[in-house]
């Protein structure tokens, strides 16, 4: 038993030993197959390491490859764009090369065009330039370039008035003065009325407006400036103007005195006209800017082709004409003449003095006889005077020019031959007609007196002038030489005997 209980026990020491060996066994064999396995994981690892050291390796032989490919690509491309640069930079400079030599071409070309340009402006500013100064000088020789018809027109105008009277005389003259011929811009347009009894002629010219003097002295051109008038200075602007005005005149008296003989012209009144517009009306004025009145043989003094001759002095001073002090303003004057002489019918003169004897009364004379007494006096006294139809005469029973430029112009005469007073109707008669014909002034003259109302009338007025018989009888002594009675009845308020005899 105690056998079988070491048998059992040996067979189970055994057992446990055996155990102990299988149990030992599978250990060592667990960790050789542990071992194993972490040989074979590092194997695996090593060769995963391997592989992925290879494959790292073969990537960056690959990214080497890649690169270097890229990097010839590259140094390819940069090439390329280099040399792309250099073509388009030769190109460019071609392009440049080209533009320049076509801007050079372009510059030349319009300083070519402009100095051509330059030319013709500064040949048109001296071609301006030299057309005012030609028109300056044709404007001086006015004068010099006026018409000389002579003996031809003078026999062509007796003609006419022979056969056609003093209308075809003037339209002769009319012709005859049209072919005078002027620089452009001036007109020469004439009116006239020719008076037979006095051997006169009245002209009215249409004289040019001051436009016709050129305000600019020159024309300068230069390329900064372009064209440049170069203006001429007021006052000598001014004076050419006037000047102009005097030779027109002169040369229309002159052509009109040429023409015309002797015997039937012996003086011409002229009034030179500028047609306008009022800029502060806009209506149409006319105002008159020179008037003169010349006998021939005084003008016949004037030398006019003397180039020395200054024709505004020879007016004011030879001729005593009435010269607008400012004709480029259009500032107008009182004419020689102012009255329209077709208004009036003129008789025949009547030599009243030659029959008078020296102790004449003038009471004893016809009416008609007294004023042809009255003319010759105011004649006598410096003014040219004509007398009136007994019919129709408006109250007038003469007319008189007063020519002084101051205080000059139509004077109405009213000849009273009266042995007692002169009612004040008569003068209130006076001051109607003097209304009516646009006169200057009015003359009662009587053999007789006016009362105070008459003489307070005529001082209220201002332009009517009373001569009373003593008056008359001093005025006749003194400047006809007639030592006149006044057979009054009696002796009016004021007055003393020898005022009559």
């Amino acid at each position: 038993m105690a056998r079988r209980k070491g048998l059992i026990a040996q067979m189970l020491d055994a057992r446990k030993q055996t155990k102990k060996l299988q149990a030992q066994a599978e250990a060592r064999w667990h960790r050789e197959l542990i071992a194993q396995q972490k040989l074979h994981e590092a194997e695996a690892r090593r060769e995963a390491k391997q592989a992925e050291a290879a494959a790292k390796k073969a990537e960056a032989a690959r990214l080497r490859q890649e690169a270097q490919a890229k990097h010839l690509a590259d140094q390819a491309a940069a090439k390329a764009a280099r040399e792309a640069t250099q073509r388009e930079r030769a190109e460019e400079r071609r392009r440049t090369a080209d533009a320049r030599a076509k801007a050079q071409e372009a510059a030349a070309t319009k300083r070519l065009t402009e100095r051509k340009a330059n030319a013709r402006k500064m040949a048109e500013a001296e071609f301006r330039t030299e057309a005012i100064s030609t028109k300056l000088v044709e404007y001086a020789q006015l004068l010099a370039g006026r018409n000389k018809r002579g003996v031809a027109s003078a026999l062509e105008l007796s003609a006419a008035l022979s056969n056609g009277g003093s209308t075809a005389f003037v339209e002769r003259l009319q012709h005859v003065l049209a072919q005078s011929r002027y620089p452009e811009g001036l007109t020469g347009k004439v009116a006239a009325h020719y008076d037979p009894a006095s051997s006169e002629i009245l002209v009215e010219y249409e004289l040019p407006l001051r436009d016709v003097v050129p305000t600019v002295v020159a024309y300068r051109y230069t390329a900064a400036k372009g064209m440049v008038a170069v203006p001429r200075k007021e006052p000598e602007t001014k004076k050419l103007y006037g000047d102009l005005l005097a030779r027109l005149t002169l040369r229309t008296i002159a052509e009109t005195f040429d023409a015309t003989s002797p015997d039937l012209v012996t003086s011409i009144v002229f009034n030179g006209y500028a047609s306008t517009k009022d800029k502060a009306t806009g209506r149409a004025v006319r105002p008159l800017l020179m008037s003169v009145g010349a006998e021939r043989d005084k003008f016949a003094m004037v030398q006019l082709d003397e180039p020395e001759l200054d024709p505004v002095l020879c007016l004011r001073n030879h001729l005593n004409a009435i010269v607008s002090p400012h004709p480029y303003d259009l500032e107008g004057v009182r004419p020689v003449v102012s009255f329209d002489l077709s208004k009036y019918k003129f008789v025949d003169e009547m030599d009243v003095v030659a029959s008078l004897d020296s102790r004449t009364d003038l009471l004893a004379l016809s009416p008609g006889e007294f004023e042809h007494l009255i003319r010759r006096l105011f004649e006598s006294v410096g003014m040219k005077s004509w007398v009136t139809q007994a019919s129709k005469d408006e109250g007038v029973d003469g007319v008189a020019v007063n020519e002084d430029p101051i205080v000059g112009g139509l004077c109405i005469i009213q000849a009273k031959r009266y042995s007692k007073i002169v009612g004040l109707e008569a003068v209130h008669a006076l001051a109607g007609v003097m209304d009516h014909k646009r006169a200057a002034k009015g003359v009662l003259v009587t053999t007789s007196w006016v009362g105070k109302a008459s003489r307070d009338f005529a001082a209220a007025n201002g332009r009517i002038e009373i001569i009373e018989g003593r008056n008359l009888k001093h005025m006749l002594k003194e400047h006809l030489g007639l030592d006149v009675l006044i057979g009054l009845e009696k002796i009016p308020p004021g007055w003393h005997r020898a005022d009559l005899e």
